[in-house]
């Protein structure tokens, strides 16, 4: 059995449900598979003492998860003021819609799409809630329009599927762009040494309390695919497809399709740069 201090990012376990740290509630959906690991997590977010919370994420359309999330606050003490996106993938944002309907709460995105109410969201923005605060940090890759919400008074940052806590993410190309991508964890990393972040808070998966580590982690299996990548192109493996039967033959063949964006995704940053 590996101890999970050493792994990435140091998972804290195999509990997920429940509080994370003093400002964050986790309330994990009912949508396990490959693709979203344990299922997603819904994260509660309030001031101890206040009577206001946020919610990120409702996740899918399942009546049961969104009743699940309100009585988890009302338990609390806490009514749910406002939600938030961390991006527009159905597991993450599908239940949105009706999610604001039973909570009466804005719904803010980056994607107008995806936005209950005249407010979006910006790069840098601070909100604020009860006393709860969050900022805005815009980390495009995975998808165009993801985003991260650092909470500071946690020193955490929640991070869609910019960062899971257990493997690594799509970029879902041709959405997601592996250069955002890798500036997106730069950004991120930037606040686990400017900022004293430490603690990941992700849409997957189990919490991390390595957050440089994470980010280093991903850097360098970004770099160590990337590189895997341009030799299989240089042993004539020119399609996609080609490339994910060389490249990811250790990896279960059911996420070939999510691999193949990964791929694509890959190939026009090498073309971009000129490398292949």
């Amino acid at each position: 059995m590996t101890d999970a201090a050493a792994l990435p990012g140091q998972p804290r376990g195999v509990v997920l449900s429940g509080p994370a740290t003093a400002r964050a509630v986790n309330v994990l959906a009912p949508n396990a598979d490959a693709m979203t690991l344990d299922g997603t997590n819904t994260w509660l977010l309030s001031e101890p003492d206040s009577p206001l919370a946020v919610v990120v994420d409702p996740g899918p359309l399942d009546e049961g998860h969104l009743q699940h999330v309100i009585a988890t606050a009302e338990k609390a003490g806490k009514r749910i003021a406002l939600t938030l996106l961390t991006h527009g993938h159905p597991d993450h944002a599908e239940g949105a819609s009706r999610f604001s309907d039973l909570t009466g709460t804005k719904v803010r995105a980056l994607d107008p799409s995806l936005r209950l109410g005249d407010e979006g969201l910006a790069a840098g923005e601070a909100l604020e809630v009860g006393g709860l605060e969050l900022r805005v940090v815009s980390t495009p890759g995975h998808t165009a329009d993801s985003l991260c919400f650092h909470l500071p008074a946690d020193q955490a940052v929640l991070t869609g599927d910019t960062i899971l806590g257990r493997g690594t993410t799509v970029v879902a190309h041709p959405d997601g762009r592996l250069g955002d991508y890798l500036d997106s964890l730069r950004r991120l990393r930037s606040l686990t040494v400017d900022d004293g972040v430490h603690t990941v808070l992700p849409g997957h998966g189990p919490v991390l309390e390595d957050a440089q580590g994470a980010v280093e982690f991903y850097l360098a299996h970004r770099a160590h695919r990337l590189a895997q990548v341009e030799t299989a192109v240089e042993n004539g493996h020119l399609t996609p497809a080609e490339v994910v039967a060389a490249v990811y033959a250790d990896v279960d063949r059911s996420l070939w399709p999510a691999a193949e964006l990964s791929v694509r995704a890959q190939l026009e940053y090498l073309r971009e740069h000129g490398l292949i």
